[in-house]
Formats: structure tokens, sequence, C-alpha cells
């Protein structure tokens, strides 16, 4: 494949004229880390494609601004035949490049750094880090096994050599370092982190179940202090095994579908808040570990469903534009907590969700404040 054309093209579309990620960018052979990958089809299920059947559709596939899904549950496109559709949520992926460079200009790096680049996945990120830098300076880490032996092996053919090793990110890190950036969202933050990110050092990450990116710099006590960039992404979260535990939505199926004992109307339409990702970021602070999902039906019907760990799950179902029934159990009212992230959004015009001052304990407890409005992850 003639790849370098499209790389460059690539390199143009995620990164400024004057940028210093344009040169990695048109530079690395993005389809040599994605030889195969899922494709989202009907029904929820997945399609393997393969980039050596049908070279034109991998170059395209591979150098557009995309996210590329490698593993679906626990299998990876590289080890599926052709005839297997897995169903579940993706576990790995090649982010999307222009995320990828957004996460690493927030980790303000520079030479000389030793550079700990968390979650791996097919090797892009390093990949841009040891062309940039230079790979003694870099390492790379990621749960999956098999996707650190890939990627290793991956970056050696290109003649780049950063660290890659197979270690739970939530864990000790193997090793001290100058800048941590993160491809993966986690909640809480691992105290591993600021144990391992030497005095003034800076990390990046994204808060689960938010669009909420955490910069912070080390401080002499251990913590860090920093602020939520005016900025979003979204990321999986960090998994511990080869696949993430069944969701509270699936585990509580039957029960969120039934009557509840309080049946009230909502004040607005129902929302799939999964994607009103600055609501559903607030949603997380105020009732966290809330697990959403939606479903429009062909009449234009829509339903969501909230659940919580402690049991608590609403349930409200209208058209685009009417107040919904809403359904509500257990001790604390979804519903009722997302209404009111909903009246502040329309009252003051936005959320204290991007831009907020924070504190970081050498713990990893998250102390975010704005004002007289305070909150705490965890």
């Amino acid at each position: 494949m003639e790849w370098h054309d499209a790389a460059a093209r690539l390199a143009a579309a995620v990164t400024d004229p004057d940028s210093r990620w344009r040169t990695p960018v048109a530079s690395v052979p993005r389809h040599e880390l994605i030889p195969r990958w899922w494709e989202p089809g009907p029904g929820g299920r997945w399609t393997l494609k393969d980039g050596a059947a049908d070279p034109r559709a991998w170059e395209e596939s591979a150098y557009a601004n995309r996210s590329k899904i490698t593993r679906v549950g626990p299998l990876h496109a590289d080890h599926a035949t052709p005839d297997e559709s897995p169903e579940g949520a993706p576990t790995s992926s090649a982010t999307l490049p222009s995320l990828v460079v957004q996460m690493l200009r927030h980790g303000r790096l520079h030479e000389d750094m030793d550079i700990l680049d968390v979650g791996t996945g097919s090797g892009y990120s390093a990949a841009l880090l040891a062309h940039r830098f230079g790979s003694s300076r870099i390492t790379s880490i990621d749960v999956d096994p098999y996707l650190t032996e890939a990627a290793d092996q991956r970056l050696k053919e290109m003649g780049l050599r950063p660290t890659i090793a197979t270690v739970d990110a939530t864990g000790p890190l193997p090793g001290q370092f100058d800048r941590i950036v993160s491809m993966v969202s986690v909640n809480p933050l691992p105290a591993s982190w600021l144990a391992a990110l030497r005095p003034g050092g800076r990390l990046v990450t994204v808060i689960a179940r938010t669009s909420m990116i955490v910069t912070a710099w080390k401080t002499e006590d251990g913590g860090a202090v920093g602020t939520t960039a005016r900025d979003w992404a979204g990321f999986m979260n960090a998994r511990h095994g080869q696949d993430y535990p069944p969701g509270l939505v699936s585990q509580f199926a039957d029960q969120i579908n039934q009557d509840a004992d309080e049946v009230s109307t909502g004040r607005y339409p129902v929302l799939d808040v999964d994607e009103a990702w600055e609501v559903r970021s607030m949603l997380e602070l105020r009732a966290p570990g809330t697990e959403c999902a939606y479903r429009e039906d062909e009449d234009g019907r829509r339903t969501a469903w909230l659940v919580h760990p402690d049991g608590s799950w609403a349930r409200a179902t209208g058209s685009k534009s009417e107040p919904p029934t809403v359904h509500q159990s257990g001790p604390r009212h979804l519903w009722d907590v997302l209404d009111r992230i909903r009246n502040r959004l329309n009252t003051r015009g936005g959320l204290p969700v991007y831009g907020v001052p924070l504190t970081i304990t050498p713990e990893g407890t998250i102390h975010l404040s704005r004002g007289q409005w305070h909150a705490t992850i965890p």
C-alpha cells in the first residue's frame, strides 16, 4: 500500500500547520496497526473487516479521523473468523487520531521527559510519541497481553521500540515519569499514578462516565492541582480482565421495565443522556456510578433508563417534545436528579464541568470547586 499521501492528508486534517505533531501523524503507517477491525452491524452485532482483502477500504478506514474498534468483548478482530459476529461492548480500539493528538497536547510534553502512555490499544499513541521524542523515554501499558504483544511487534517493524508492558493501570506502575497521559478513562483516579509521577510532573486523563479531561500538576505534598480542561473527550473505561462485567442496566433488566411505586410526569422531554456530554458529566458528579440506556422506536417514541448501584432506577417514556411519564424506584429519584441538572443548564446557560479548578489528594480523591459549587470524585 502506498500510504504516505493518505497519512499526510490525515495529518493536515488533525493538526495545525505549525504543530509539532504534524510530522509524526504523517509518518506513522497507521494501517499496519489496524490490519483487521470491527464495524457496527444490524441488531447490535459487529461485522469483521480484513484490510488485506480490500486494500482501498483499508487505506480509507485507517487514515480517516475515526476510531476503529479492534476488540468486542473478549474477541479481538485479529483472532476472529469471517463468519463470527459478536455482540457486546467494544473493549479496545484505535482511537481517532485527532483525539490522540488532543490528549498529547494537553500533556505539555517536551524532549528529555519520561512519558507514560496509559492504554496501549493498537499502539498508535505510543507510535506518535516514539516518533517525536525517541523510543527510550516512552513507556506504554495495557491490561491486555495480546494488545501489548501485537503493538510491540508492529512498532518494532516500524523501527520504533518504546517499552510496552502488560500492566493493570489501576495498580502499581512500572517506573517514575514526568508525564502520564491516559487513553482510557478512570474513576477513581488511581493513587499509583500520583506515586509514579515525579514532583512537578503532569497527568492527563478522563473521568469515567464523563467527558471531563483532568489536567493536573504534581505538588510537593504528593497530590496535584489543576483544572478540568475547557475541552472534552470520551474514552473506554479502564478494565481489569478480558471483558467488562455485566452492566447495571442488564443486571436490573426485568425490574426496570416494571411499573414503579412512584409514577410522575417529568419536566423535560426524554433525553439520550450518554449523548448529552455535559449533562452526563454532571449526573456522574451528582449520582456517581449511574448507568444509562436509551431507545427510540420507529414511531418516534423515546425511552430512557437510569440505574444506580444502590438499586435506584428510573424509566422515562415520551415523544420528542412532550413531558414524559416517569417511573422511579429506590432510595434516590434519579430522574428528579436529572431534571434538576437540566434545569440548572437551562437557567444558568451551562454546567460547572469544564474549566473547573481542582485539587487531588495523594490518595487520588479529586475535589472540584467553582465559587459556591463543590463536588468530589469519588
